[in-house]
């Protein structure tokens, strides 16, 4: 007894000899949900208001809610659709719902004026105030083509541009898998010009255009594309402007998000394992985390930097991950 007595003790003073001469070897993963309200799941996309730290987020049967932090938790906050009705759509489950109800995806805050952008699968890009309430849709075709699956959303902080993307010109949500298969190549990247109110499209022949992001001085765009699994980067300004070039390859990309250090988190939808790749403005992968711990093989659509930590999203789940190193 005396001997194993010795051996325990000798095992944990090794032990913190360890954890005290080499500290850095250490490394402490914390991951905590932050539960939707029950019934309600699919957060697709995140939009923080800052210096609060409260978030908007968008879910399956149709509504944008607000989180207002652990006391308050969540609350309705708006809707897309506009003869939505409580009775048809709220707690719907299903991650492709009924039309009539709305699919809010993309989510995009502007600071400045609390005014949020929302890109809605079913019913096209549009605004909500600081109130709340049902979004007043700014667009619903460009260049004489309507969008048939608003997908993701940056809004430009300093000038309130907002960049959104139109997945297909063929195919709507519920036709994803259908589009998949077909290798669909109809997809656009638009900026919404909030001067003159008007939609350009800066992109076409996207297969799959999913997320998308801008650099603090609008010099560049990246958008994914979610069926060829590749990432490119469009310029908006320079000699090279309106050229793009694939900067990154990785399966089923989804939501593009900026950190304000100027890298890009990338969520991997759907690989053997979810993962959030930070990628710097070259594409190089700079960290990548993997989520398998807690998600399993569902997929997840966005990672957000925000405080200090990682903000997850994913269709499928009733909870948005908090992951911090």
């Amino acid at each position: 007894m005396a001997c194993i007595t010795m051996r325990i003790a000798a095992t944990l003073f090794s032990t913190l000899i360890f954890l005290h001469c080499f500290p850095s070897l250490v490394h402490s993963v914390s991951f905590k949900r932050i539960r939707l309200p029950p019934n309600a799941t699919g957060p697709e996309s995140l939009a923080f208001e800052s210096p609060t730290g409260r978030f908007y987020t968008s879910i399956a049967d149709g509504r944008i809610l607000k989180y207002q932090g652990q006391t308050a938790g969540f609350v309705d906050f708006g809707y897309a659709a506009p003869n939505r009705s409580r009775s048809l759509c709220d707690g719907r489950t299903n991650a492709n719902p009924n039309p009539a109800c709305g699919r809010p995806f993309g989510l995009g805050l502007h600071q400045a004026t609390q005014k949020l952008y929302v890109c809605d699968a079913y019913f096209g890009f549009g605004v909500l105030g600081p109130e709340g309430g049902q979004a007043t849709i700014l667009s619903t075709i460009a260049d004489g083509q309507p969008y048939r699956f608003c997908n993701g959303l940056h809004v430009h902080q300093p000038t309130g541009n907002v960049y959104f993307t139109d997945a297909s010109a063929v195919y709507e949500l519920r036709q994803l898998p259908i589009a998949v298969i077909a290798r669909d190549s109809t997809g656009r990247l638009l900026k919404y010009d909030i001067k003159t109110k008007e939609v350009t499209v800066l992109l076409r022949n996207l297969s799959g255009a999913a997320g998308v992001a801008v650099d603090e001085e609008e010099k560049f765009a990246l958008v994914s594309e979610f069926i060829t699994g590749r990432t490119l980067k469009i310029w908006l300004q320079g000699p090279k402007a309106n050229q793009s070039e694939i900067i990154n390859r990785q399966q089923t990309p989804d939501n593009i998000k900026r950190t304000e250090s100027g890298n890009f988190w990338l969520a991997a939808a759907a690989v053997i394992v979810p993962i959030g790749q930070r990628l710097n403005e070259s594409g190089s992968v700079l960290q990548t985390v993997d989520f398998g711990r807690w998600y399993g093989v569902e997929s997840i659509s966005e990672v957000q930097e925000y405080g200090g930590k990682l903000y997850v999203g994913s269709r499928l789940v009733n909870s948005i991950g908090v992951y911090s190193d």
